[in-house]
């Protein structure tokens, strides 16, 4: 659900859940919105910390370049993107648009590069163009859709962690030299192997992986415990019927760019994938972006998504505080072994 958000100055605070609230710190339209951040910096990061997540509202930033200043300055040095579902345009040094997903489709919540051996731990955006109506940036805090998950789905997948498999080729999915940085199959392969990521690459010069990760992870700075990965959004119960079905009959069951399971290789049920799509919907806040608007959020604290739009929308992104996931190495190879055993 959406809640009325409030508009606060600097030095207030409202936790978003419970209740439901986005913190939005209200800025004066000056000419250098990086020096107003530069001296609010640490008050929004402390926000950050405390309440996952802060919009900073009334700043003047309308082209990339000024998005890109106000982004370093939140964020200090930027990460580059690596392993992306989705394809992004550059707009300067590590600033990139949101992922380019089709505007009449909602991008379900999830927490960036969950599936990656190392992901952003502070995420940031600036809002240039806002859309005509909807195209929201939804968040929702992991901690409390681990809590209301059902005991028995979070049990399975504490056990058995999930499984993601990706297919890039030519005609879906982005390009593996896209995803990866480099069109060298060595290099590919080397950082494969590195990170315990199978790889099988086609004689049409399509590859397909699959790797396997914790569906709960502890945050490194409270110790809570999150719901942490990508579950219910890559895999194929959420995917547009239609799509999924032209997918499936053109190419084989095999054929879409991405899908999730239990760990173990076993089909995840579309109930439960609707159960986790649920409890997101039940935590969900979200405000109209507004042009200017600066939104600064931790990835591992709240899972984040996007609402249908129409109209142009443009909405630039930034990656910080890069974090090594957890090792899922024992966990995978128990699986392999149980796969082994299986096939016999």
């Amino acid at each position: 659900m959406t809640v009325p958000a409030e508009t606060r100055s600097a030095g207030e605070t409202e936790p978003l859940s419970p209740p439901h609230r986005l913190t939005i710190l209200g800025a004066p339209r000056l000419e250098s919105a990086p020096t107003w951040l530069a001296e609010h910096a640490a008050e929004i990061r402390r926000q950050v910390a405390d309440h996952g997540a802060v919009l900073v509202r009334g700043l003047d930033i309308a082209t990339a370049e000024a998005a890109g200043d106000a982004l370093r300055v939140l964020l200090g040095e930027l990460a580059e993107e690596k392993e992306p579902f989705a394809s992004r345009t550059l707009h300067g040094d590590r600033i990139y648009s949101v992922s380019e997903w089709p505007p009449d489709a909602p991008l379900c919540l999830h927490h960036e590069l969950s599936y990656a051996p190392r992901f952003p731990g502070l995420i940031g955006m600036v809002c240039l163009t806002a859309p005509a109506q909807g195209g929201q940036t939804q968040l929702a805090p992991a901690a409390a859709v681990l809590r209301d998950l059902p005991p028995d789905l979070v049990a399975r997948f504490r056990t058995k962690g999930w499984e993601l498999t990706r297919l890039h080729n030519d005609l879906i999915g982005i390009p593996w030299q896209q995803a990866l940085l480099t069109d060298d199959k060595n290099a590919a392969d080397d950082y494969f192997r590195q990170h315990g990521i199978d790889a099988y690459w086609g004689a049409d010069g399509s590859l397909r992986t699959r790797r396997t990760m914790p569906a709960i992870i502890t945050h490194p700075v409270t110790g809570e415990e999150v719901w942490f990965n990508q579950i219910a959004f890559l895999n194929e119960w959420t995917m547009d019927p239609a799509v999924r079905e032209f997918l499936i009959s053109d190419i084989g069951p095999g054929g879409l760019p991405f899908n999730t399971a239990y760990g173990d290789g076993s089909p995840i049920d579309p109930s439960d994938v609707e159960t986790i799509n649920e409890v997101y919907r039940a935590h969900t806040v979200s405000e109209p972006w507004r042009a200017g608007d600066v939104l600064l959020f931790d990835n591992i604290q709240m899972a984040h998504g996007r609402t249908e739009y129409v109209g142009e929308r443009q909405v630039l992104v930034a990656f910080g505080e890069l974090v090594e996931a957890e090792s899922g190495a024992a966990t995978d190879r128990a699986h392999r072994a149980h796969r082994a055993e299986n096939a016999q």
